[in-house]
């Protein structure tokens, strides 16, 4: 019988998380004022987040000890198993060696647990009482949910309007688990408010849940903000994925993968797995490629701008410099909302601009067509922001079939998809079409920025 899956020990969870930024040869440009567009220091981060979390965002330390109370949450799913995909790769009928790293074992089926639990936990230790966050497909509200209820700590959720009516079974998740939460764009808030009445029938994006879930943070003491993406230390604590997944590898006496693969949307997903590998890059001469996987309807980093812009959509963050759609952008209501995000993390964005990293990006038809092949080859019916990822990888291993080459391939499957059975319904019955975003409506967008420019 062929070895299928590659497992670790608990007492092989990594006690350090990666910190890419040591080792880039181009740190990051700094966030701005938006007021006076003079570089920010990490006290204007202070309204939103503990000081613990705020010296992560910040270090330059490669490694950053995982807390022993952070590990032991961590055991209860973690390590995560990898797969070898055999049933794939009979499918493809390709010479190419797939392998993916299985996150959906998690107690709110993916890998958002992995920074959920810590930013919790330091929340706690700083006796904050009540955390607000957005959230788009409900995976991240889910595992802010779970890590809340752990601490004791209470916790609203921002969810966008469009994946608040299609996922009611996401918000059930939250609700079991203690949380609120909120239709958005509400009328909770300013930032809600003025967007409904422009758009009574928004759908809602990550941008103005974003703004919402902010606002209400910075208005109440006892309350911080939590993002599950995009920002620095939302990175660091998923690279615990990739530093498994090497441990993994070697354990089996497998090579190095030539290809690694990660859905997209603000970074800390495609960050998780990758940032160690990249590692081997940067700091062991290896040359494997780091492939960031989009939708063809929110292509920030394969058809967006390098330039500063706000993480939000009402304009209450800091200048962040980042491949960005505009601020103002609103993406196609596709069913992945967890992708549905205007910008890219900071880190990812330099990396990308430093030809450190690729980016692909598919069709909304095209990554279910895939998520499809896989759960039929696999058993596993993955989330739709998972399917990009195994797009980029089926797209490789049939170019490996072309060239007669035989390549490892990893790609990250960050979630299960058992609570995403209507995008599947969708699917099958004919309403889900190819969506290809017109360069007139990215001008558009653009357009609007009235934020510095980047030199090249």
């Amino acid at each position: 019988m062929k070895n299928r899956k590659i497992n670790l020990e608990e007492s092989e969870i990594p006690e350090n998380w990666y910190n890419i930024i040591a080792d880039m040869p181009n740190k990051p440009l700094p966030p701005l004022n938006p007021g006076t567009m003079e570089p920010l220091g990490p006290d204007a981060l202070a309204p939103l987040f503990p000081e613990a979390l705020i010296k992560q965002e910040v270090t330059a330390d490669k490694w950053v000890t995982i807390p022993d109370e952070v590990r032991n949450m961590y055991s209860i799913w973690r390590p995560t198993p990898m797969y070898r995909a055999y049933g794939l790769e009979k499918a493809l009928d390709t010479p190419a060696k797939i392998y993916y790293k299985y996150e959906g074992v998690s107690p709110s089926g993916s890998h958002k647990p992995n920074t959920a639990i810590p930013q919790a936990y330091y929340n706690k230790q700083e006796g904050v009482k009540r955390i607000t966050t957005e959230t788009g497909a409900g995976q991240w509200g889910s595992a802010l949910s779970f890590a809340c209820q752990h601490f004791g700590l209470e916790c609203d959720v921002y969810m966008v309007r469009l994946s608040y009516k299609d996922k009611p079974y996401r918000k059930m998740m939250m609700n079991t688990w203690g949380a609120n939460v909120y239709p958005s764009p509400s009328d909770r808030t300013e930032a809600g408010r003025k967007i409904l009445a422009e758009f009574p029938d928004s759908p809602g994006s990550l941008g103005i849940a974003i703004s919402e879930a902010v606002e209400m943070a910075a208005t109440r003491e006892d309350t911080k903000y939590a993002l599950g993406s995009v920002l620095n230390h939302v990175k660091l604590h998923q690279t615990i994925i990739g530093l498994e997944a090497i441990k993994q590898l070697e354990k089996a006496g497998s090579d190095m993968p030539d290809i690694v693969i990660a859905p997209f949307g603000g970074g800390s997903n495609f960050a998780g797995l990758s940032f160690p590998f990249l590692r081997l890059n940067l700091e062991g001469g290896k040359n494997i490629r780091c492939i960031a996987s989009e939708p063809s309807s929110c292509p920030k980093l394969t058809r967006g701008v390098f330039r500063y812009d706000f993480g939000d959509t009402a304009g209450m963050t800091p200048l962040l410099p980042m491949y960005t759609l505009g601020h103002d952008f609103i993406p196609a209501p596709i069913h992945a909302g967890g992708l549905r995000y205007h910008g890219a993390g900071v880190i990812v964005s330099q990396l990308l601009k430093d030809k450190l990293i690729e980016a692909q990006s598919h069709d909304n038809l095209e990554i279910f067509d895939a998520g499809v092949l896989f759960a039929r080859s696999e058993g596993i019916i993955p989330a739709p922001e998972a399917n990009h990822g195994i797009a980029t990888a089926i797209k490789e291993a049939k170019k490996c079939k072309e060239e007669g080459v035989s390549k490892t391939i990893l790609f990250n499957l960050c979630g299960h998809g058992n609570f995403d059975m209507k995008a599947y319904d969708d699917y099958f019955s004919g309403k889900i079409k190819s969506h290809e975003l017109g360069q007139e409506e990215i001008d558009k967008s653009i357009a609007k920025l009235n934020t510095p420019e980047i030199p090249a």
